[in-house]
């Protein structure tokens, strides 16, 4: 069983909206991630991850829950978890990928994000701790870092600038 003593009812709340939305969308090895995201004002969104038969078109929970909130004009990310059935008829919190960090640190880098506590279990089983979505990718590259400045002496002369 997992876990959640340091967790807030409202971080509780975020969890079960995530496991609601795959137990109403589940698919085995196909649709089994949920995802919910808290904005700052309250609202939840939550979201099925979309797998594919091509691994690398499937979409993760996190970024279409996160869409979710950006088309419905909330860019104030608070707090957001995903979750997967763990086939012992309980449920693991799941930190997000690669990709998934990068896009939650373009659009809310100072969210908070629910992870499995510090064990480092997948399962949940040592706890949830939060995140903030900066310390789960620092170092991050931007574009900033990519392009100088238009008026740095190394990019006179070049097109489209």
């Amino acid at each position: 069983m997992m876990q959640t003593d340091s967790l807030s009812d409202q971080d509780r709340e975020l969890i079960e909206a995530a496991k609601d939305v795959v137990r109403r969308q589940y698919v085995p090895d196909w649709n089994s991630v949920g995802a919910a995201l808290r904005t700052a004002g309250g609202t939840i969104h939550a979201a099925i991850h979309l797998d594919a038969d091509v691994g690398r078109v499937a979409v993760c929970a996190e970024a279409i829950a996160l869409g979710m909130a950006v088309s419905a004009g909330e860019r104030e990310i608070a707090c957001v978890v995903a979750v997967i059935p763990d086939g012992d008829d309980g449920w693991a919190i799941l930190p997000p990928c690669g990709m998934c960090r990068e896009m939650l640190s373009d659009y809310a880098p100072d969210a908070e994000v629910i992870v499995p506590g510090g064990t480092g279990d997948t399962r949940g089983t040592g706890g949830a701790t939060k995140r903030r979505v900066s310390e789960l990718l620092p170092e991050k590259w931007t574009r900033a870092a990519r392009y100088p400045p238009r008026d740095h002496p190394d990019s006179v002369g070049r097109s489209g600038r």
